[in-house]
């Protein structure tokens, strides 16, 4: 599950499922690093913007180098990531601290590397000097058990967000609807059990 208090409270309930084991999604665990980059990197583009516009034009595209998987990069960002980590700094210890995490639940490592690869996670974080990774540190300390238990059963959101993945470009293509039950029907066409018999398949 996500890591917003109201949904461990609502697990907790009475009459709910306050046995449940809760579960902390990894996807979710690395998409508050990435968060946290973001957040270093804004204020650093916007000083390189307002010192020198001719760096600033050179690093345009900046963001989406650093955010992307490094697989994921096209041949102009991976030069822009290359150009990022020669100048060195806190973009780019950002950068390392987010791979890192990444990492970290890649696959690979068993439960107890895994634990002990995120607790060093956390003591760099809180050394690093970055504000919004230091709050993720914190963050994902405070949350470990569940973090670990979604390592430990290999629980994750994925299907789920695929899912939501689908009814949002779903309801994106269905804008000119005339009512949200024509959109939630696509949306069980769609994603449903239902299924059609075409004309050529009946008997």
């Amino acid at each position: 599950m996500d890591m917003g208090p109201a949904f461990a409270k609502s697990v907790r309930a009475e009459g709910h499922a306050p046995q449940a084991v809760i579960c902390y999604d990894p996807f979710h665990v690395v998409a508050l690093a990435t968060k946290a980059l973001d957040e270093v990197r804004r204020p650093l583009w916007q000083e390189i913007r307002r010192i020198d516009s001719d760096a600033a034009r050179r690093f345009k595209g900046a963001r989406w180098a650093l955010l992307k998987n490094p697989e994921d990069l096209t041949d102009t960002q991976t030069q822009t990531l290359a150009a990022i980590r020669r100048n060195g700094g806190a973009m780019w210890r950002a950068y390392q601290l987010k791979e890192a995490l990444r990492a970290i639940f890649a696959g690979g490592l068993d439960d107890e590397e895994v634990a002990d690869m995120l607790d060093r996670w956390c003591q760099w974080a809180q050394r690093c000097r970055l504000g919004p990774f230091i709050k993720t540190g914190r963050t994902i300390r405070k949350h470990r058990d569940g973090i670990l238990a979604a390592i430990r059963l290999g629980i994750n959101n994925a299907r789920i967000e695929g899912l939501n993945n689908q009814v949002r470009l779903i309801v994106r293509r269905a804008f000119r609807f005339h009512s949200a039950q024509a959109a939630l029907a696509l949306v069980m066409l769609s994603c449903g059990p239902i299924q059609l018999v075409l004309p050529h398949e009946r008997a």
